[in-house]
């Protein structure tokens, strides 16, 4: 005797089975995406820095690990390094770089307020995002000094934004930060829980989707030019070079301020470190045993603003001989260029090659009479200016030190537009994933299978038993 119950079976069976291959499973969402670069703005809080620097703690801050300033009160930190899921819209990011403020100096030389923040990295998940921090900071009023690694430093408010996507860069522009519970105990006490910090903006790149039916580039193109150039090293023929300079602090800061409300710009192959730009390709010659080097390098820095500010650097160039270092450059301003104009010097206590490369990390610099007169007058001979790094390679496949990276949209100052909020009304379709297209096929698949789920229902109904 046939019944009537195995085809009712069959009907769901056949539904669910071609329900569930139409439908994407939780695994069928694009891998989490690698972070390589990129770079985020914060200044703690403006008035934070305004009372450090102000005259009753008559403090200052310094920056560290390649950290830089941005703006009127900003600060840059680089090398974004994280992943990113575009079907989820989580994100989680460090950035590298810090700062170190100081105020109420006494007697002894050290300061009742010594606070370190560094290494900030941004956790975005379910619609919500924190701000994490390392943390160095001396207590108000007991001295204690505590350092904490990673701590919920404040909470981002994402207000609407829709973090999904499946684009190569993820920015956010001016997001309001809140101070957490645990931020105001590492704050040393100096606001509470809940305070307004400033926003925070941040910029990353991220990997591209893989097309698998594009093969990936071989590493082989190149190494043959390599092993070609690869030559002894005691010939002294810089075959690679770079030299890193930020010019001065106070100098960009004032570009970028309320002031000058300008800009620089970045031509000819030179890259921007945040805190320093980077002028490549150094070609040249070294003497070991006279301990002399010169080379020339490419790139070139214009600095544009208010009040009639346009100054610019190019065809960078280094000599070093008897201990003491020269960076010189092409200035132009005021109308005209100055060629090979000695701007800068510095000491060099010795020139010595390591695994094929040469360098001078981070030697303090002096302005020269030259140099004071192509800024016209702002500031003296004998100024401090940034420290010169300097790498050179003697070896064709010496790799020269990293630079820090601000990603591919780097800017010498933050991004004022705001990210444009996806409507909350959004279909749970489009939450997970599906476009408009794919459900209709779907329903329509969906009442196909039912009629016919119906069709084999009502024919064994009306089927005469035997």
């Amino acid at each position: 005797m046939i019944r009537r119950a195995p085809l009712r079976v069959f009907a769901l069976a056949l539904f669910a089975g071609l329900l569930a291959a139409l439908l994407p499973t939780p695994g069928a969402h694009a891998a989490t995406r690698t972070v390589q670069g990129g770079r985020l703005d914060w200044g703690v809080k403006s008035s934070f820095q305004s009372y450090i620097t102000g005259p009753i703690a008559k403090g200052s801050y310094t920056l560290t690990g390649g950290a830089a300033t941005v703006g009127a009160s900003g600060f840059r930190f680089h090398s974004a390094s994280g992943g990113y899921d575009g079907s989820t819209g989580a994100f989680n990011s460090s950035f590298s770089g810090g700062v170190h403020f100081v105020g109420h100096k006494k007697d002894d030389g050290s300061h009742e307020l010594d606070m370190t923040i560094s290494n900030p990295s941004v956790r975005i998940a379910g619609g919500g995002g924190t701000l994490y921090v390392d943390v160095v900071s001396k207590a108000k009023g007991t001295g204690t000094v505590t350092s904490s690694r990673q701590v919920p430093f404040a909470s981002l408010s994402l207000g609407g934004i829709d973090m999904k996507g499946d684009g190569d860069a993820v920015t956010l522009n001016g997001v309001p930060a809140t101070l957490t519970s645990q931020g105001a105990k590492s704050f040393a006490g100096y606001y509470t829980a809940g305070t307004a910090l400033d926003p925070v903006s941040l910029s990353a790149d991220v990997e591209p989707k893989k097309d698998p039916a594009k093969p990936s580039p071989t590493a082989t193109a190149g190494s043959e030019e390599k092993k070609a150039k690869k030559d002894d090293t005691d010939t002294g023929t810089v075959r690679d070079g770079a030299v890193d300079w930020g010019v001065r602090r106070t100098f960009r800061e004032y570009v970028t301020g309320d002031i000058a409300q300008g800009k620089w710009k970045l031509a000819d192959g030179a890259r921007d470190g945040g805190a320093l730009f980077r002028f490549p390709e150094g070609e040249g010659s070294y003497d070991k045993k006279k301990q002399t080097l010169d080379a020339e390098f490419t790139g070139s820095v214009r600095f544009t603003g208010a009040h009639g500010l346009d100054l610019k650097f190019a065809d960078v160039s280094v000599d070093v001989a008897d201990g003491k270092g020269t960076l010189r450059a092409d200035v132009t301003g005021d109308g005209r260029t100055r060629k090979d104009t000695a701007l800068v010097t510095f000491d060099v206590d010795e020139l010595a090659a390591k695994d094929g490369l040469v360098r001078v990390d981070e030697a303090p610099a002096k302005l020269t009479a030259a140099g004071a007169k192509a800024f016209g007058g702002m500031y003296r001979k004998g100024a401090a200016m940034d420290p010169v790094s300097l790498a050179v390679a003697l070896d064709a496949d010496a790799a020269l030190p990293a630079l820090p990276d601000l990603g591919s949209s780097a800017s010498p100052s933050p991004a004022h537009s705001s990210a444009a909020p996806k409507t909350k009304s959004a279909s749970a379709a489009e939450s997970s994933g599906l476009s408009g297209g794919a459900v209709s096929g779907i329903v329509a698949v969906v009442a196909l299978v039912l009629a016919a789920a119906g069709f084999l229902v009502l024919r064994s109904r009306r089927s005469p038993r035997p």
